[in-house]
């Protein structure tokens, strides 16, 4: 029976038992001699690969001849004062050749390396429709081999200090020493109801807004307490009749009742269109901002790619 004609499952065995034999080959192979191969290759000779590398021409002679146990072809043939590739020198040339330039590409440790390479940034499901498309944007005119994946946070002094994420965008405060952050942007809270509600004819005053029930998005942690209290003052005979952790879901309530709500102001511009929401006008509320921050672990600094993404974005908000 044909390999391509294996069960899936019998497929994945095989590969998987394969596994530990891959492993047990390359630890018999010294990966530098690799790089001696290309070297001797691309400059077609070992005096000219011992001066880039800063070796002795007798160690690269070493190398190739060690080269020459492991795989069954003399691979270098002397031809005046340089060397000439066999066919099997050369058929392994494309392969070694790729593979060094995946592993530069995976490192990449100067940032100017031109390969493509995925940057993790988590957000909430709201901040990332606000902030996504501009980050985008900016990513793609100074960065265009970058690709941008996003993730829910989940816990960001976690993800960050584990290295699972890049950079986390949000409305907290993490206080983790090893996490840094910079406030991105202040937002405005706006009052938002459905278009045509009945206050939009009457004076907005704290008796007319103590008359209805209230959305509240859900936040986890102390970072927003703050706020949250001026709120309980500035609204102290709000009616919770509705509550979510998605600003989204909020939104669409908000939009298809009489409930009123609060959320950022770049948001609602947002929501505004999707739900014909309108902003109801509470002059103390006009002084009430919220901040949204980048946070990401100290060390991603010692990142070239990390550390100009970081200032980009910042720009970008600037």
């Amino acid at each position: 029976m044909e390999y391509n004609d294996l069960p899936a499952s019998q497929i994945s065995q095989q590969r998987e038992n394969d596994t530990p034999q891959i492993f047990r080959t390359l630890r018999n192979i010294d990966l530098n001699l690799l790089t001696i191969f290309e070297a001797v290759y691309v400059h077609k000779g070992i005096v000219n690969a011992a001066k880039i590398l800063n070796l002795t021409p007798s160690a690269i002679s070493q190398s190739i001849q060690k080269l020459r146990t492991i795989f069954p072809d003399p691979l270098f043939i002397r031809k005046g004062q340089g060397v000439t590739p066999t066919a099997y020198a050369s058929h392994l040339h494309e392969y070694i050749s790729q593979g060094l330039e995946s592993i530069l590409g995976a490192l990449d440790l100067t940032g100017c390396y031109d390969k493509q390479r995925t940057i993790t940034i988590g957000t909430p499901p709201s901040i990332g429709s606000v902030i996504m498309p501009r980050i985008y944007q900016v990513v793609k005119q100074h960065f265009p081999q970058l690709l941008i994946r996003n993730i829910p946070v989940v816990d960001a002094s976690s993800q960050l200090g584990q290295f699972q994420t890049d950079l986390i965008i949000d409305s907290h405060v993490h206080t983790a020493r090893t996490l840094s952050h910079h406030v991105l942007f202040r937002d405005n809270i706006v009052l938002a109801c459905r278009d045509n509600h009945p206050l939009m004819k009457s004076p907005i005053t704290a008796e007319t807004l103590g008359d209805w029930e209230y959305t509240m998005l859900m936040t986890e942690g102390h970072a927003l307490a703050h706020l949250q209290k001026r709120l309980y003052d500035m609204f102290p005979n709000r009616q919770i009749n509705f509550s979510s952790y998605n600003l989204f879901t909020t939104a669409a309530l908000i939009g298809s009742s009489d409930l009123l709500g609060l959320m950022p102001g770049r948001f609602f511009s947002i929501a505004a269109l999707c739900w014909h929401l309108k902003a109801l006008d509470y002059a103390p509320l006009q002084e009430e901002q919220i901040e949204f921050s980048l946070h990401y672990n100290k060390l991603s600094l010692r990142d070239p790619i990390l550390q100009n993404l970081i200032s980009v974005i910042r720009q970008a908000f600037s």
